[in-house]
This record gives C-alpha cells, structure tokens and sequence, in this order.
C-alpha cells in the first residue's frame, strides 16, 4: 500500500503561455440593408400585395355573380322537376295501393273502406300525405336514408 501512496501523479495544468481570451464582446450582426430600404422594401411589397388582392377580389365577386344568377336562372327548373318526382310517387303509392288491395271487396282506392278520410275538402283536393305515407312503398334503405339525412350531413 505504501508504494500506490507514493507513485507521482501529474496535475492537469494550462498550457505554457496560458489559456487564449475568451471573446465576450458583443458582436453586431451582418446589416444587409439600411433601414430606409427596408422600409421601401414593406412599402413596395405592401402596394403590389394590395393590388393582388383587389384583382383577387374583383375576379371572386364576378364569380359569385354569375353563379347567384345561374342559381335563379336553374331553380324554377328544378322546383318543378321536384314538384313533378312527387307528384309521381304519389301516384306509383296511389298504383301500390290499389294493386295491394285488388282482392279486398268494397275497397276504393283513397278511402277508409268506402269513405272519404277528409269530409270537408272537396274530392280533387291534393292532401299531402305525413313522410311514412309517402315512403310506405319505397325500400327501407331508402326510407331511412330519407328520415335521417340531417344526421349525416
């Protein structure tokens, strides 16, 4: 034990002439332009940017336009297109209903054995009929597609 006591150790010293100074000064960053020039540089990109956007928005207005007018141009069509598809099925459920009852004896189509369901209203009247009626012979895919479209939108 007595000899690991005695083995020299070297100490860890600087080197001969000393360590370098360490730089704690403040070092200014590289100026690339003046301020005025960037200044300039906001103002220019500032008014090109302007204009951009103005001819952006006028171009976008002018779409709307024409798709507003072509919107009320098309939407008498297609308010009778949707008229003329309901009038339709109601009388496929009208057919299905008197296809379904044909062996039944006494029974008119569109009455409650023989007697009108709506007394007051004369017989020509159209009655809406509730949204199962009117679905009464359609898939119920299809029906259910129909009652819950909220849901999926």
């Amino acid at each position: 034990m007595s000899e690991a006591c005695q083995i020299a150790r070297k100490q860890d010293l600087p080197p001969p002439g000393g360590y370098k100074p360490i730089p704690f000064q403040r070092l200014p960053a590289k100026q690339y332009f003046s301020g005025y020039t960037m200044f300039a540089m906001y103002i220019g990109i500032t008014a090109v940017s302007a204009y951009l956007y103005n001819i952006n928005a006028k171009r976008i207005a002018k779409n709307e336009i024409e798709m507003r007018s072509a919107k009320m141009a098309i939407y008498p069509m297609l308010l009778a297109e949707r008229d003329r598809e309901y009038l339709k099925q109601l009388r496929r459920n009208r057919d299905a209903e008197a296809e379904l009852m044909r062996d039944v004896p006494g029974w008119e189509v569109g009455t409650y054995y023989g007697e009108r369901v709506y007394k007051l209203v004369p017989p020509d009247t159209l009655i809406e009929p509730i949204f199962h009626e009117y679905y009464a012979h359609s898939s119920p895919t299809e029906w259910f597609r129909r009652a819950y479209h909220k849901l999926r939108c």
